[in-house]
C-alpha cells in the first residue's frame, strides 16, 4: 500500500536487532533483536531474521517515506545502521542478511532507552517532531528481562511512541503488556515459536500499511485534534490520552488523572481534583482562606474561664497567666478566626476581656500579663453560669449559631468548689459549648468529672502540681480545633430553639 508512506518499529528481544523511524505522517520500523546464545539457537535466529525481512516488504523505504535503522542489543547494545544510513531496500536487506548473532544477555530496558534517546533523534535520521511522522517500535522477545523494563517503555510511549510487544515461548504476559501499547489486544503477542512468528506478519501487514493508520497518519496533528494519540478505528480514528490522563468529554484533549500529585498545589491540609484543576480543602474544624485559597485557619469562640482563688496563690497565678498566653499563641487571633474571651472567678466573677474586645493576639497577650489576681473564694458554679449566659452572647462577641463556630471553654481550678457546678455545667454542655476541665493539685475528680464534656478522657486534664501545665497546653494545643465541630444534633437542636 503506497498511498501514504508508513514507520513501524520492531523490538524482538532475542536477536538483537532495531530498525528505526519516525513520527506522524510516514511509518518507521525499528526492530530491536536479543540474541542470547543460551535461548536462541542460529535456526530461530535466522527466523527472526526472515520475519524482519517480511516486514520489510511491507514498507515503502525512501527518502520521503520509511526511513530504517537496526539495532542488536544483548548485554549491551550495538548500533547495526541508523535510520540515515540507507535508502534503499534492498541495501537494508542485505544488512539484516549480514547481522551476527550476540550471544549475550537480555537487556531489553537499555535497548528501549536507546531507541528513544539516540535511534530516533534528528542527528541519527529520523525527522523533526513536527512532522508528525509515526514512531512505532516491534519488540519480539524469548526471555525475562535482565533490567528495569515497564518505567522505560511508559517514558517511551508517552512520548507518542508505539510498541508492538511479541512474546516467544516461555514468556511473561504480563511482562509483555507492560511493554506494549494499549489497547493490548491490539498490541501485544504471543507465540509457542520462532517458528510460528511468520504466522504474525499478515497481522503486522494489515496493522502498518492497510488502512489501520492511514486516518490518523494521514491528517496533520491540528486536523485529528488529538492532544496526545490518534487510533485509527474501521473508516476513522479515536483519541486516546498517554498514561496518567484521561479524554476529556469532547473526545480529543486529555487532562491529568490526578493533578493533585502532578502540581505543587500548596494546599495547607488537603487537595481534591476537580474537572482540569483542584481545590484545596481543610480538615474538620478548619476553615479555607478566602485570601489564597491554599492555608486554613481554626475558627472559633473561646472563652477561659480562670480560678482566682486565694489557694492557688500569686506564683502559680503567674503560672496560669503563662498558659494562656501559649494557647493564644496557637490560635489565629481575628474576628474571623480565633475570638477569645477571658472570665477570672473568685468569690465574684470577673470579665477581664469579651470575645468582641481585642482582635489580634499581642493586645490580648498584653491583657493577659496585666490581669490582677483576686485571691478570694472559689466559685466555680458562678463563673460557669456567667460564661454559659453572658460570654457566649452575641452581644458579647459570640457569632450566631447558624455561623456553625464551635463554642469551647476552658475552665481552670485548684480545689473544690464552694457552690454548685453540675447545673450550669449541664446546661452549657447541652447548649453545644464544649468545655475542657483543667484540674491542679486538690481539685475534686468528681467536679471535673460534671464539668467536663464527653468523653471526659478527651476533656479532662488534671495533675498534681503546676509543673505539669506545660504538657497540658501542648495537648489543648493539639486538639483545639480537630475535631471541635459541632455536632448535627445539637446544631438542629439550636435550629428548633431558635
Amino acid at each position: 500500500d503506497k498511498t501514504f508512506p508508513r514507520w513501524p518499529l520492531i523490538i524482538a528481544e532475542h536477536l538483537q536487532l532495531q530498525l528505526t523511524s519516525l513520527r506522524a505522517v510516514l511509518c518507521t520500523c525499528k526492530v530491536l533483536l536479543n540474541a542470547n546464545s543460551r535461548s536462541v539457537s542460529p535456526y530461530d535466529f535466522e527466523k527472526v531474521k526472515e520475519f524482519i525481512l517480511t516486514i520489510l516488504q511491507f514498507l515503502d523505504i525512501s527518502p520521503d517515506a520509511t526511513h530504517v535503522g537496526l539495532i542488536q542489543y544483548g548485554s549491551t547494545v550495538k548500533h547495526e545502521f541508523s535510520l540515515k544510513t540507507f535508502r534503499r531496500k534492498q541495501d537494508i536487506e542485505r544488512a539484516v542478511k549480514r547481522m551476527m548473532h550476540l550471544a549475550t544477555g537480555t537487556m531489553t530496558g537499555l535497548a528501549i532507552q536507546y531507541a528513544v534517546n539516540i535511534a530516533f533523534s534528528e542527528s541519527e535520521g529520523a525527522r523533526p517532531l513536527k512532522q508528525n511522522v509515526p514512531r512505532i517500535i516491534m519488540i519480539v522477545t524469548d526471555g525475562r528481562p535482565q533490567d528495569p523494563v515497564a518505567e522505560i517503555a511508559t517514558k517511551a510511549r508517552n512520548s507518542g511512541i508505539l510498541i508492538f510487544a511479541i512474546g516467544v515461548g516461555r514468556v511473561d504476559m504480563n511482562t509483555l503488556k507492560s511493554i506494549g501499547s494499549e489497547p493490548h489486544e491490539e498490541h501485544v503477542f504471543l507465540v509457542a515459536n520462532f517458528s510460528q512468528i511468520e504466522t504474525l506478519t499478515s497481522a503486522f501487514q494489515t496493522k502498518l500499511c492497510a488502512q489501520d493508520l492511514y486516518y490518523c497518519a494521514l491528517q496533520d496533528h491540528v486536523n485529528h485534534g488529538c492532544e496526545h494519540i490518534c487510533v485509527s478505528a474501521d473508516n476513522s480514528y479515536i483519541c486516546k490520552c498517554r498514561e496518567g490522563f484521561i479524554l476529556r468529554q469532547d473526545g480529543k484533549t486529555c487532562r491529568r488523572r490526578d493533578i493533585c500529585k502532578s502540581v505543587r498545589h500548596g494546599c495547607e491540609h488537603i487537595c481534591v481534583n476537580e474537572d482540569d484543576s483542584y481545590v484545596c480543602k481543610c480538615h474538620e474544624g478548619f476553615l479555607l482562606r478566602e485570601d489564597d485559597g491554599k492555608t486554613c485557619r481554626c475558627p472559633l469562640d473561646l472563652v477561659f474561664v480562670i480560678d482566682g482563688s486565694k489557694s492557688l496563690g500569686e506564683d502559680n497565678f503567674e503560672i496560669v497567666k503563662q498558659f494562656v498566653s501559649g494557647i493564644l499563641d496557637s490560635l489565629e487571633i481575628s474576628p474571623k478566626a480565633a475570638r477569645v474571651g477571658l472570665l477570672q472567678y473568685s468569690t465574684e466573677v470577673r470579665t477581664e476581656f469579651t470575645l468582641r474586645q481585642f482582635s489580634s493576639a499581642k493586645d490580648m497577650k498584653k491583657a493577659v500579663s496585666q490581669m490582677k489576681y483576686m485571691g478570694r473564694g472559689s466559685m466555680t458554679g458562678l463563673a460557669l453560669k456567667q460564661m454559659f449566659e453572658r460570654s457566649f452572647t452575641e452581644a458579647e462577641g459570640a457569632r450566631p449559631f447558624s455561623a456553625n463556630v464551635p463554642r469551647i471553654s476552658i475552665v481552670f481550678t485548684d480545689g473544690r468548689a464552694q457552690d454548685e457546678v453540675s447545673e450550669w455545667a449541664a446546661r452549657a454542655k447541652q447548649n453545644g459549648i464544649i468545655i475542657y476541665a483543667i484540674g491542679i493539685g486538690k481539685a475534686i475528680e468528681e467536679e471535673l468529672l460534671e464539668i467536663a464534656s464527653e468523653p471526659s478522657y478527651k476533656h479532662l486534664f488534671y495533675a498534681e502540681d503546676f509543673t505539669a501545665m506545660e504538657d497540658i497546653s501542648e495537648e489543648l494545643r493539639a486538639q483545639i480545633c480537630e475535631g471541635n465541630s459541632i455536632p448535627l444534633s445539637l446544631r438542629q437542636k439550636r435550629n428548633e430553639c431558635l
